[in-house]
């Protein structure tokens, strides 16, 4: 943990605004901090996170770190649950009127949110405030005053309200309280900073503006970055699927973490993990030069995000579990295996599996981000799977290991013969090659001579298992 004692003012600013998007503004920020120095008066630090979910996910935990930064040099960190602004719904992103919760799921995710946060802040030095406290007795005098602090041409200022004002979409009334109602947070709380997310800039701008007006000074606003899902396009979020819950479990979250792309890799090193700048600058030329491999890289990851929330032991079995399922191919007894013809193309082989009902579909999933190799996301659906050892595809929760085999090698399979008994064919290039044989042995012995002329293999595909013959 830092102190303030032994850095100076400007290593202190440099450390609180390390990885920030929006600091309005840095010049206030030194003030303060430098009145801290002399009169011992830690900053008010607030963040609000209204309980619209049960669960918080890593995305959360950008803006939870900030916190943190503070609390270490500290300073007083106020964690706002917004029990009265989620009955209104924030129109940050939304194209309409969001419904609001009802109080029951307010007060159900509010008590999980409690605990989730304290497994990143210190839960001695943190206080936990929810904004119905102030809000609900502030009435309808209180209410009117607090509007008149803030007009309609300010309020379309905001991007979201002037593009549905401009395209004829309705806002309702009730949305332009929900800037206001966190803003008169600020005011309660007499807050020295806020923090939130690069989409809150305008909703944390409204507490700067509106503080004057109730004689104080204004807070200073720091916006930490939107971090990308595990498809690394949209936002992480439960409603995308994209996400990694903090309280998931270890295996869960580790095998999740070692499914981002190796471009992805780094910004999560930079927003989740409290290394600075410079290790994630040498990790990321170690890699660049082969000292490092990548998926070590990624294995040092997903272990240091792991051990944050579950602890040094459960992260460490979670990466034995990852290991033993998809480097040394230990898998579940019901998963199914199925060949494929070396250099097949994904969404061939997800038909093939019957992992997709049609071209189309394959395509969606891939391009949904749904389809997964080893545990990495495979994103083109034309492209060859050029693998040359067994590996694991998976698609959504159904999983199949593949056995990759090549234009000679022959494959023994058994269908249903014509009076209900089994009868066994041989099959090569996707095709049969002889007639069907009455027997198991009797295939597997034409399959090897024809393995011994062109050189290949023989595998036997029987009970949803492909194995190599070894005679």
């Amino acid at each position: 943990m830092y102190s303030y004692r032994c850095m100076t003012v400007d290593e202190q600013l440099a450390y609180l605004t390390r990885g920030c998007v929006d600091v309005v503004r840095a010049g206030e920020l030194r003030a303060k901090l430098e009145r801290f120095e002399k009169t011992g008066r830690p900053l008010v630090v607030k963040v609000g996170f209204d309980p619209t979910a049960p669960d918080l996910h890593l995305g959360h935990t950008v803006l939870i770190r900030k916190m943190k930064h503070f609390q270490d040099l500290g300073h007083t960190v106020i964690y706002v649950v917004g029990a009265f602004t989620a009955l209104i719904g924030d129109p940050t992103g939304r194209s309409k009127t969001r419904p609001p919760l009802s109080p029951e799921e307010i007060e159900r995710n509010a008590e999980t949110y409690k605990t989730q946060i304290f497994k990143i802040l210190d839960p001695r030095t943190t206080q936990v405030r929810f904004n119905s406290e102030w809000l609900e007795p502030l009435g309808s005098v209180g209410w009117i005053k607090l509007a008149a602090t803030y007009n309609v041409a300010q309020m379309l200022e905001r991007r979201d309200f002037k593009k549905r004002y401009e395209a004829g979409q309705p806002i309702a009334i009730h949305e332009f309280l929900y800037p206001l109602a966190q803003a008169y947070d600020s005011v309660v709380l007499q807050a020295d900073v806020e923090l939130g997310g690069t989409d809150q800039l305008f909703n944390l701008n409204v507490g700067r503006d509106i503080m004057p007006a109730f004689d104080l000074e204004p807070q200073i606003v720091m916006t930490t970055p939107l971090l990308e899902g595990l498809d690394g396009v949209e936002k992480m979020s439960k409603s995308m699927g994209n996400y990694v819950g903090v309280t998931e479990a270890p295996a869960e979250m580790f095998g999740k973490l070692m499914s981002i792309s190796d471009d992805l890799m780094w910004r999560y090193y930079g927003l989740l993990t409290e290394l600075t700048a410079e290790e994630v600058l040498a990790r990321r030329h170690g890699v660049a030069s082969g000292a490092l491999h990548p998926k070590q890289a990624k294995v040092d990851l997903a272990r240091m995000i792991v051990a944050d929330f579950h602890g040094a032991e459960a992260a460490e079995a979670a990466l034995h579990e990852f290991d033993r399922r998809f480097s040394k191919r230990e898998l579940p007894q019901d998963t199914v295996e199925r060949p494929m013809l070396a250099g097949t193309q994904i969404e061939h082989l997800l038909l093939e599996t019957g992992f997709a009902q049609s071209g189309s579909d394959a395509t969606r999933k891939v391009q949904q981000g749904a389809v997964r190799i080893d545990g990495q996301k495979f994103t083109q659906p034309r492209a060859p799977v050029e693998r040359l050892e067994p590996f694991m595809l998976q698609v959504g929760r159904r999983v199949a290991r593949i056995v990759v085999v090549d234009q000679r090698d022959l494959i023994v399979s058994p269908i249903p013969g014509s009076t209900g008994d089994e009868a066994w064919l041989i099959l090569q290039n996707k095709g049969q090659v002889d007639v069907p044989h009455p027997t198991r042995e009797s295939a597997i012995a034409r399959a090897r001579e024809g393995a011994q002329a062109s050189h290949g293999r023989v595998f036997i595909f029987e009970g949803e298992r492909l194995t190599e013959d070894q005679p």
